[in-house]
């Protein structure tokens, strides 16, 4: 590897580690405020976070080196604008396109990793993230006892405490515990002035005793069901105990979650869009065979007869011996038109319903490779227009990084939209980003290796003089 090589890859290493990092940051952030919902309150605990965290942190790694390898080049090239370093180099008699090889080499070796990390990483990481998401959101939340308010997160039971002491809320007063886990309605109440609680074997099991209290109790006659008795029953110290199963994370079957599009490979992946294909196929030739059951005119009748043969006939009947039209074959004619109506209204939701989820799968497909060709792209808008700009720094490369990275972000969503939709061919839709991008990056390239002054004003007021001249024409003398 030779000096400039070196050097320029020096460059390129701080900025870029120091970006992925940030951007990993920014994003992971963003994913975990859209669930914050479904996992504050919940007492989960560090393990399981962590777990999110890992796993959501893989998840936006293919959409994170885009962005940074986009705002890294630019600053790398920028700097070296910058500090003249740029134009020594140029001054030496090496051109541009050289002095872009050896990021340009890293970020196909980037583009190739992410494609093998898109295809064999994610997928078991997004099976393995949102199976766990599943099961936080089914998570009660954790036991929360409020004053005044009646609680009725323990099966069974419903609690309500007046007064809550003690540094951890431990000592209680005015407690009413309603007990209808006997499915006999609320038939056992406990009254008491004051209790304590804690936990037990663990935090398996929740403990509230109580003193100085009563229960009522109602349940039904012996010698006669329709009516009920009463029981009333005091007590200084009384020990109830609750399980807090119900409270515990419960773990899914991962292979449940493992037909969604987002848990499986580029092969499974075309195999099951084949399968949708076929499906919906067969779906067509059943419509058809559906629909051609309510005309049955259309038919060829048991003496051989076709329809061109039948039409033939009648039309030398005389008009006279035509059957009249009675109500009830109007009535029929009408009931019949209501069902094939029906029926084509019905099978186009189906059909409609197939083609989207094969729209869905082969969207999956596509994003693989897009996202890995989306690296070279940035490169290539980023390290051109950082050799013009001349500025390093996070001030503005950030900027026009970010407003790139929007623009390939919208695009990128409506081109999917419209694939998704049939609007276009799923593989338009999901390319389009790149293809509107790709020229813009060629346009800034070749402004790059003349040392255009892109950003400057003489430019932009010597640009209406220089169309003719890109137009074809000759400038007017």
């Amino acid at each position: 590897m030779k000096k400039l090589d070196k050097l320029i890859l020096q460059a390129f290493a701080g900025p870029f580690f120091l970006t992925f990092a940030v951007v990993q940051f920014i994003l992971l952030t963003q994913y975990m405020l859209k669930y914050l919902d479904d996992i504050i309150g919940k007492d989960l605990g560090g393990g399981v976070l962590a777990q999110l965290l890992a796993f959501f942190s893989i998840l936006i790694v293919p959409i994170s080196l885009p962005l940074a390898v986009l705002l890294s080049s630019l600053m790398t090239y920028g700097t070296l604008g910058e500090h003249q370093e740029l134009t020594a180099i140029k001054t030496s008699g090496i051109s541009l396109p050289r002095i872009l090889r050896p990021v340009l080499l890293v970020s196909l070796l980037l583009a190739g990793g992410a494609f093998w990390f898109n295809n064999t990483i994610v997928p078991k990481a997004n099976l393995k993230a949102y199976s766990l998401l599943w099961d936080v959101r089914q998570q009660k939340l954790a036991l929360d006892i409020r004053e005044g308010i009646f609680y009725n997160g323990i099966p069974g039971y419903t609690i309500k405490v007046n007064k809550k002491l003690g540094e951890n809320g431990d000592r209680l007063h005015g407690v009413m515990i309603y007990d209808h886990s006997r499915s006999a309605g609320n038939s056992a109440i406990i009254l008491a002035d004051s209790g304590r609680m804690f936990t037990r074997f663990g935090g398996q099991y929740l403990s509230l005793e109580l003193y100085s209290g009563t229960s009522y109790i109602e349940q039904p006659e012996a010698n006669n069901r329709s009516e009920t008795g009463f029981m009333r029953q005091n007590f200084r110290r009384n020990l109830i105990t609750f399980s807090l199963a119900s409270f515990n994370l419960d773990r899914t079957k991962e292979e449940l979650f493992s037909e969604n599009k987002m848990m499986k490979n580029l092969q499974q992946l075309h195999s099951y869009t084949d399968s949708l294909q076929r499906q919906l196929g067969v779906e067509r030739l059943k419509t058809t065979a559906e629909l051609n059951s309510y005309y049955s005119h259309l038919r060829v009748d048991t003496t051989g007869q076709t329809q061109r043969e039948r039409l033939a006939q009648w039309k030398r009947i005389p008009v006279r011996r035509l059957t009249p039209l009675t109500p009830g074959l109007v009535q029929n004619a009408t009931d019949r038109a209501r069902n094939v109506q029906s029926s084509i209204t019905s099978s186009q939701i189906r059909l409609a319903e197939i083609a989207r989820d094969t729209n869905n799968y082969r969207i999956e497909i596509y994003r693989k490779y897009t996202q890995s060709a989306a690296i070279l792209i940035m490169f290539l808008i980023g390290a051109p227009l950082g050799s013009i700009i001349k500025k390093g720094g996070l001030g503005v490369p950030v900027l026009i990084s970010i407003i790139f990275f929007i623009v390939f972000y919208v695009l990128s969503i409506i081109g999917e939209k419209y694939g998704r939709e049939g609007v276009m061919p799923v593989g338009i839709g999901m390319w389009m980003a790149n293809l509107i991008l790709l020229p813009i990056g060629v346009f800034f390239l070749n402004q790059a290796r003349h040392d255009s002054g892109l950003l400057e004003v003489d430019f932009w007021r010597r640009l209406p003089a220089r169309l003719p001249k890109f137009l074809g024409g000759a400038p007017k003398a």
